[in-house]
């Protein structure tokens, strides 16, 4: 992909004004998602497995929430989590996805709405990259935790900005005061890309829903 075509793309992403609009840009990016994102340096995939192999013991059924092309599953496989589940509002993501081998089941599914699993269906639930500008709203947290397991960890990387401005630092006070979860370990700053946008940097954030 040019770097033209590759800034228009980027600008359709983060620009988009609607969910269709937000599905097409991924759509569309599906095949050199994986090529833009390791040139790019793409650092929150590999620093967030360090702290599911954490958390989670090996083995435990993960729900991938915006798994877009499956570079997470693609990890966790690796380090001994075979049963993982897979969504992503963009159909065209899921299709690359699939052809990695990691995930046992891949759902079109959208963060923000009602989800179809079942509650306390997973052990925990793993989020990379999604819960950002324009994206996932603070609300999905909800549905997170009914399909996550009492006890069960919800995994999540957000830029620092977004987090603090965007709602997701004051749905984190909500539901520790509510006692449906609270932050358990949390990552140093660290930029997001090594190699592009040094000014963008966010944390690893680990969650534990009440037993």
């Amino acid at each position: 992909m040019s770097e033209q075509k590759r800034a228009e793309v980027l600008e359709r992403v983060y620009g988009a004004k609607t969910q269709e609009d937000l599905e097409k840009a991924y759509d569309d990016w599906a095949e050199h998602y994986d090529e833009d994102l390791f040139k790019f340096g793409y650092l929150f995939p590999s620093v967030a497995a360090g702290y599911v192999g954490r958390h989670v013991p090996a083995g435990g059924k993960l729900v991938d929430a915006g798994a877009g092309t499956g570079l997470m599953g693609r990890i966790l496989i690796a380090m001994e989590y075979p049963d993982i589940t897979a969504f992503d509002l963009s159909q065209g993501m899921l299709d690359v996805a699939e052809k990695t081998g990691a995930y046992k089941r891949l759902d079109r599914q959208v963060l923000g709405e009602p989800l179809k699993y079942e509650t306390d269906e997973f052990d925990a639930c793993i989020s990379i990259g999604t819960f950002t500008e324009g994206h996932a709203p603070p609300s999905g947290y909800d549905e997170i935790a009914r399909i996550v397991k009492p006890g069960g960890y919800f995994i999540v990387t957000i830029r620092e900005d977004v987090y603090l401005n965007d709602g997701f630092k004051a749905k984190e006070d909500e539901m520790a005061t509510a006692g449906t979860m609270k932050l358990v370990d949390k990552s140093q700053k660290f930029r997001t890309f090594s190699e592009a946008e040094p000014g963008i940097a966010g944390h690893v954030y680990v969650y534990k829903f009440a037993e």
